[in-house]
């Protein structure tokens, strides 16, 4: 390389930080897991747990399971959240029980490049 020379990187190296939901059951790990990979990547860390609404809290507490139509606000908010740190150009993880294709689907709807 020459003084002339410029260094450079190809355009198809440039990486924005990943948007990545760690899901699975309760109980299995997503929030320890989460955590460490946004840790690793120096990204945002969302616990999906602490933004269900109190009705949602409530009603789990006391053995009922919630509809799809409860958790509407839950991935709404989760969503949002995701979308406002992929557009101020910082990475996310979220953890999070988007069991059905159509959580994820939700998701998607606010981040369509979640992994």
């Amino acid at each position: 390389m020459t003084g002339k020379d410029v260094a450079y990187k190809p355009a198809s190296t440039v990486r924005t930080m990943p948007a990545i939901v760690v899901m699975g059951v309760a109980g299995c790990g997503k929030s320890v897991v989460g955590e460490a990979l946004a840790a690793a990547l120096g990204a945002l860390f969302i616990e999906g747990d602490r933004l269900h609404p109190p009705e949602n809290v409530a009603r789990m507490a006391s053995g009922q399971p919630l509809t799809d139509a409860l958790r509407e606000g839950w991935l709404d908010a989760i969503g949002q959240r995701m979308a406002a740190s992929v557009a101020s150009g910082q990475g996310v993880v979220a953890a999070c029980s988007a069991l059905k294709r159509s959580y994820r689907d939700r998701l998607r709807g606010f981040c369509a490049d979640i992994v």
